[in-house]
């Protein structure tokens, strides 16, 4: 008797699986069909799924990218890790992150009410731009986050605002400003020209951040070209630098080092960076894995977007230090 009842339900159960998955049927056209409610129809559904007799395969190209991406979002403790496919036989580390960021964003200023957006710089940067298909956000401002060079005039601070800006139909607001001040200089009296009050409340406020990152070496622009004369590459590495973020030079636990230069930085501190309700780093390159490590464990990231070259040497070197661990 209680076979025959186990018979009936396990019946049921794959009638009802068969008129959901293959059929394409509700569940309230199914419990119509059987003459059954749809509380039962779907108990049926999620027991069929528990005890195996209902098992659901994918298979699509894109499936090991974003197993790629569950597992870097794991490693890095984020909530979201967007991993866009890269050219392996001519590796450009920026072209398909910065397609992979003007897509993010354009979906997420259709669903988020967003007011501010704070901007760094960079080539990943100018990618996005120009990536980015023209839109209407006349609501929305632009704010860049810190200052900018002389050179670089098509990824700089100055350049990369506007063309947000333009790109995105939106305002924006210009740190007119170096992004190092010249040594002596006293930052705290030069910050408290009235020009820059008003930009520097509204980077207190921003809704989201994009950010990029740079290593210490000639790669960066910022270490080839706009670092002050009298500071060297090697002294910050000796100080523990691995990387910058927004001009903020990092150690491997994203702590700002012990070094004059951070502190003649024009820019968003970042204590508030870390307090923006969305931060979004786009970063790739074998170069950046340490200070993207670094961006996240520092409280710097919320979103991460690279390409899968990147993300697979992120997980190397998470496992790595895993088994270093383990061996101490």
């Amino acid at each position: 008797m209680v076979r025959e009842v186990h018979d009936e339900t396990e019946a049921f159960a794959a009638e009802v699986c068969w008129h959901y998955y293959v059929n394409g049927m509700t569940q309230a056209e199914i419990a119509q069909q059987l003459d059954a409610t749809r509380l039962r129809v779907n108990q049926a559904i999620q027991r069929a799924k528990s005890c195996g007799m209902v098992k659901v395969q994918i298979e699509s190209p894109f499936i090991a990218r974003i197993e790629l991406q569950e597992a870097i979002r794991a490693e890095l403790g984020l909530a979201r890790v967007l991993v866009a496919p890269a050219r392996r036989d001519a590796y450009d580390c920026h072209s398909a992150v910065g397609a992979a960021l003007a897509s993010y964003l354009t979906e997420k200023l259709r669903t988020r009410n967003w007011r501010s957006i704070g901007v760094s710089w960079g080539m990943t940067l100018e990618h996005t731009i120009n990536k980015l298909p023209q839109q209407a956000h006349p609501a929305l401002e632009i704010v860049s986050m810190l200052g900018g060079t002389m050179q670089g005039a098509s990824f700089n601070s100055f350049s990369i605002v506007s063309g947000f800006a333009a790109a995105l139909g939106a305002n924006y607001s210009l740190l007119a400003a170096p992004i190092f001040l010249s040594d002596g200089v006293d930052r705290d009296a030069f910050l408290a020209q009235e020009i820059f009050a008003a930009h520097f409340a509204k980077l207190g406020s921003l809704d989201a951040a994009i950010l990029t990152a740079s290593d210490i070496s000639a790669r960066s622009f910022l270490i080839a070209n706009g670092l002050p004369k009298e500071v060297a590459p090697d002294d910050l590495k000796q100080a523990g630098a691995i990387g910058d973020v927004l001009g903020r030079f990092l150690d491997r636990e994203g702590n700002r080092i012990d070094h004059p230069i951070n502190l003649r930085t024009i820019g968003v501190d970042l204590e508030i960076v870390r307090r923006i309700p969305e931060k979004v780093l786009a970063a790739a390159g074998p170069h950046k894995v340490d200070i993207i490590r670094a961006a996240t464990r520092g409280g710097l990231v919320d979103t991460l977007v690279t390409d899968d070259l990147t993300a697979e040497l992120i997980l190397n070197a998470g496992q790595g230090l895993a088994r270093d661990t383990a061996a101490e």
